[in-house]
């Protein structure tokens, strides 16, 4: 076994494990909704879920709006394989094993390593 053979297995086993860090979410991204072979939402892991104050320009009049940033990681098969793009939008539930609210977010940044995306995540929120 390679060592990305057993990476590969860690990241299911652990990383994406339910028991132990990843939740089931249903994530909508490019018109399809990614949400597993059973329909309870394919496991996840959204860390960093907070509101910062948004840098406001002197022509921006919006005020009381915060930029909410978040990091998902999840595997890449479990997106049918398709990797976020910059600027894109992304949605995704709020309760484990699917249904609830659609959150939604643009993708800041996306990267793949391994078979292990990292997507860094921003929204606009009240």
């Amino acid at each position: 076994m390679s060592f990305k053979d057993m990476v590969a297995a860690d990241i299911r086993k652990v990383f994406l494990n339910t028991d132990e860090f990843a939740e089931l979410r249903t994530v909508r991204y490019d018109g399809m909704d990614y949400d597993g072979p059973e329909h309870r939402g394919i496991p996840i892991v959204l860390t960093g879920l907070k509101e910062q104050d948004r840098r406001q320009l002197v022509t921006d009049h919006a005020q009381g709006l915060y930029l909410v940033a978040s990091v998902l990681h999840c595997a890449l098969d479990d997106l049918g394989g398709k990797q976020p793009e910059k600027g894109q939008r992304i949605s995704i539930n709020d309760e484990e094993g699917g249904g609830g609210f659609f959150r939604e977010f643009y993708v800041a940044s996306s990267v793949c390593e391994m078979g292990m995306l990292r997507v860094e995540l921003e929204a606009v929120d009240e």
